[in-house]
C-alpha cells in the first residue's frame, strides 16, 4: 500500500492562521489535498495570503501504530476554573512551579509551534523559540466507507496529537490550548492520565492559544524527542465518539448553551414588532419612532399607486401563483417584469426569483462546480458566501475592495474555469466596488464577472440605475443580481445578463426551478416602484441630498462621517457597548440597528443608519444630535 503524508499550512501576514495534516492512500491524494486547501482558505480567524500544502511519500514499515490515549472531561464554568484544572494537572506531574508554566503557555501565543519546557528547570529546549516545536506527520486510522471531512473535527485531531505527544521519548505532559476564536476548550494529556478535557479554557472569540510539551531528562535526549515529534509518521487507532462518554440525556442543552453563549457576548438577537408600514417614521410599541434602520431607500412600500398595483394584481389574479414558474407559476405579470428589469439594465434579458437570496445562491451554484474557483471579496453578503460554498468550488478570498490585491491574487492562483464576485455597495460600510478594474481583470483573465446590485440599484448612478450607470457605462459586468427588496421596497430578487446566461439559469438554478414563484401582487407591485423609479428621478436627489445633510450634522456633532450611498456605517467597536447605544435610541425614539459579529468582524460592532428620500431635515438632525450625544454617555 502506497501512503502519503499531506501538510498544510496557512498563513497571513507572515503569521500562522491554520495547518492541519493527513496520511492517505495515493488515490485520496488529490481530494484529500482540496479539502486541506480550502479548509486553510476558510478558517475563523479571516483570509490568509500564503497556503502551501506538503505531500511526502511514507514508507509503511516506517509508521508507528499507537492505541488512543483514554479520554475524561473536566467541566469548568469559565476559563478561571480550566486554568485552575491544568494547574491541579501540573501539580500531579510534581511540577514546582505551575503558575510559571502557565505563563510560559501564555507567552506561546502565535507560534507555529510548540514551546519544549524542562519540567523541573523551567528552561525552553527548543532550538528556535519563534517557530517552536512541531509534532507532524500524523494521522488517525479510517474506516473505509468514512466520508472525508473538510471542517477541523477538534477532538479527534487534538487526540491523535496528544496520542503521539504522549508516546515521545522524555515527555511526560502537554497543555494545549486553541487560538480558534470559536472553540473554548483545551486539553492536557500525558501517558498516564490520558486525554483530559477541560471545557472551557478561555473567552469565546479570543485568539489566544499555545501548546507546551514537558520534557523530563538529560539534554542529550533532546534531539531524539525533536526527532520523534517531527519525523516519526504516527497513525492512531481505537479513537471513541466524544459522546460515546457520557450519553446527554437533555438533547436540547447544547442549544439553550449556544444561546447563553450569544447573550454573554452581546450578540444575542430579538425581533422588534413594526405595526405600521415602514416609512421614514413608524409605529412600535405604541409609539412613533424615526426609522433609520430600513433598506427601503426611496420609501415605495408606503407610495399610495404601489399599494393599489399590488391590490389590483392580487384582487385579479388571486393571492398566490400556485407553484414553481416551471409548471403553473408563471403569469403575465412575471414576464413583463423580467423585460422591465432587463431593460432597465440594458441587458438581453432578466430572470425573477423569490429573494434576492435565493438569486445568489441559486445562481453562483449553478454556474460554478468542485473544478471552479470563486475569487470572493472578504466583506461579500451571506448569500454570496453561501452561494460559493454550496458550488463546492475552491473558493479564494481576497482583500476587500482591493484591486491590486485581486490582480496578484489572480495572477498566482492556477484555474481553468472561474468566477470573480463582490457586492456593489457593500451593506455594512457603504463603499462602492471599482467597477471597471473588477471587470478588466475578469476579462483578462478570462473569468465570468458577477456584481451583487442589492444596495446601489436607486441609490447610485445619475439617475439610480445602479452601478454601471455610476461609472459611466464604462464597464458591464457579466452577471447583475440585484434585488426588489431595499430601494424598489417590493420583494425578491433577479438576475440580468445574457440570454444564453439566463436560459441556462433557468434549467440549472434550483431555487428558481424548485421554489413557488412571487406573487402576482409582489411583481405588479415591483413593476409600479420600477416605473416610478425611472420617471420620478426626484426621489433619488432627495436621498442623496439627506445624506449629505445627515453626514454634515453628524460631523458637527463629532462624529465624521462620510458616504457616497445611502448607508452611513457609525463605529462602536464592542459588542454589548453598541446594543446599550441601540436600546438608548429605542428609548429616544430611534430605530437603529447595532450591528455586530458574524455580519461584521469581532471587535467592529457599528451603527448602521440607512437612509430614506421620505426623511425630513428636522428627522435627521435630531437623529444626529441624539447618537452623538448617546455614544459620548455610554
Amino acid at each position: 500500500m502506497k501512503l502519503y503524508s499531506l501538510k498544510m499550512r496557512a498563513s497571513a501576514a507572515s503569521k500562522h492562521v491554520s495547518g492541519s495534516e493527513r496520511i492517505v492512500e495515493a488515490a485520496e491524494v488529490p481530494r484529500s489535498t482540496a479539502d486541506l486547501a480550502e479548509r486553510g482558505m476558510s478558517h475563523p480567524r479571516g483570509p490568509v495570503d500564503f497556503l502551501n500544502v506538503k505531500i511526502e511519500r511514507l514508507q509503511e514499515a516506517d509508521i508507528l501504530h499507537l492505541d488512543a490515549l483514554p479520554v475524561s472531561t473536566v467541566k469548568t464554568k469559565d476559563s478561571r476554573e480550566g486554568r485552575e484544572a491544568m494547574g491541579a494537572f501540573l501539580r500531579g506531574l510534581e511540577i514546582a512551579s505551575p503558575d510559571k508554566v502557565l505563563r510560559v503557555l501564555d507567552a506561546a501565543r502565535g507560534m507555529r509551534g510548540a514551546v519544549l519546557l524542562d519540567a523541573d528547570t523551567l528552561e525552553r529546549l527548543e532550538p528556535d523559540h519563534t517557530r517552536g516545536v512541531r509534532a507532524t506527520c500524523m494521522d488517525r486510522e479510517r474506516e473505509t466507507e468514512e466520508p472525508p471531512c473538510k471542517s477541523k473535527n477538534h477532538y479527534a485531531e487534538a487526540l491523535v496529537l496528544a496520542t503521539k505527544v504522549a508516546h515521545a521519548p522524555h515527555i511526560i505532559g502537554e497543555l494545549c490550548i486553541s487560538d480558534d476564536p470559536d472553540y473554548v476548550t483545551g486539553y492536557v494529556s500525558s501517558a498516564a492520565a490520558g486525554y483530559r478535557r477541560i471545557t472551557c479554557v478561555k473567552e469565546m472569540g479570543s485568539e489566544d492559544g499555545g501548546r507546551v510539551f514537558l520534557y523530563r531528562g538529560d539534554r542529550a535526549g533532546v534531539r531524539e524527542t525533536i526527532d520523534y515529534l517531527e519525523r516519526q509518521p504516527v497513525i492512531v487507532s481505537g479513537l471513541k465518539p466524544l459522546n460515546a462518554e457520557a450519553p446527554r440525556p437533555d438533547k436540547w442543552k447544547f442549544l439553550s448553551e449556544s444561546l447563553d453563549g450569544l447573550r454573554s457576548q452581546g450578540l444575542y438577537r430579538t425581533l422588534r414588532r413594526m405595526d405600521s408600514a415602514q416609512s421614514a417614521e413608524v409605529l412600535c410599541d405604541g409609539r412613533k419612532r424615526i426609522m433609520l434602520a430600513s433598506n427601503h431607500y426611496l420609501d415605495f412600500s408606503s407610495d399610495e399607486r404601489v399599494r393599489k398595483a399590488a391590490a389590483f394584481a392580487a384582487e385579479a389574479f388571486g393571492t398566490g401563483s400556485g407553484g414553481s414558474r416551471l409548471t403553473t407559476g408563471n403569469g403575465a405579470w412575471h414576464e413583463r417584469l423580467e423585460k422591465a428589469l432587463a431593460e432597465f439594465k440594458a441587458c438581453e434579458s432578466a430572470l425573477l426569483f423569490s429573494t434576492g437570496y435565493e438569486a445568489n445562491l441559486g445562481t453562483i451554484a449553478a454556474l460554478m462546480d468542485k473544478d471552479c474557483v470563486i475569487f470572493s471579496d472578504e466583506l461579500n453578503h451571506a448569500s454570496i458566501i453561501d452561494g460559493c460554498r454550496l458550488s463546492r468550488a475552491r473558493i479564494v478570498v481576497y482583500r476587500h475592495n482591493d484591486m491590486e490585491a485581486l490582480a496578484k491574487t489572480l495572477r498566482r492562483t492556477p484555474f481553468e474555469r472561474g468566477l470573480i464576485v463582490s457586492d456593489a455597495v457593500f451593506s455594512m460600510d457603504g463603499d462602492i466596488l471599482d467597477l471597471p478594474t473588477f471587470v478588466q481583470l475578469s476579462e483578462k483573465h478570462g473569468l465570468l464577472s458577477m456584481v451583487d446590485e442589492a444596495h446601489s440599484t436607486g441609490v447610485i448612478g445619475k439617475n439610480g440605475y445602479g452601478i454601471v450607470e455610476h461609472f459611466n457605462g464604462q464597464a458591464r459586468p457579466d452577471v447583475l443580481m440585484g434585488t426588489l427588496s431595499k430601494s424598489l421596497g417590493v420583494e425578491g430578487g433577479f438576475i440580468c445578463g445574457r440570454e444564453l446566461l439566463i436560459d441556462y439559469l433557468r434549467n440549472k438554478a434550483r431555487p428558481f426551478i424548485f421554489s413557488t414563484s412571487m406573487t402576482p401582487a409582489t411583481a405588479a407591485s415591483s413593476m409600479k416602484a420600477l416605473e416610478l423609479l425611472r420617471t420620478e428621478p426626484e426621489r433619488v436627489l432627495a436621498l442623496r441630498d439627506n445624506v449629505r445633510f445627515f453626514c454634515e450634522r453628524l460631523t458637527d456633532a463629532g462624529l465624521p462621517a462620510h458616504s457616497e450611498t445611502a448607508i452611513v456605517p457609525i463605529a462602536v467597536g464592542d459588542e454589548k457597548r453598541a446594543l446599550r447605544v441601540a436600546e438608548e435610541l429605542w428609548k429616544r425614539g430611534i430605530v437603529l440597528s447595532a450591528i455586530r459579529y458574524p455580519t461584521v468582524r469581532r471587535g467592529e460592532a457599528r451603527l448602521r443608519a440607512a437612509l430614506m428620500s421620505s426623511h425630513t431635515k428636522e428627522q435627521l438632525a435630531y437623529a444626529a444630535k441624539t447618537i452623538a450625544a448617546v455614544l459620548k454617555a455610554l
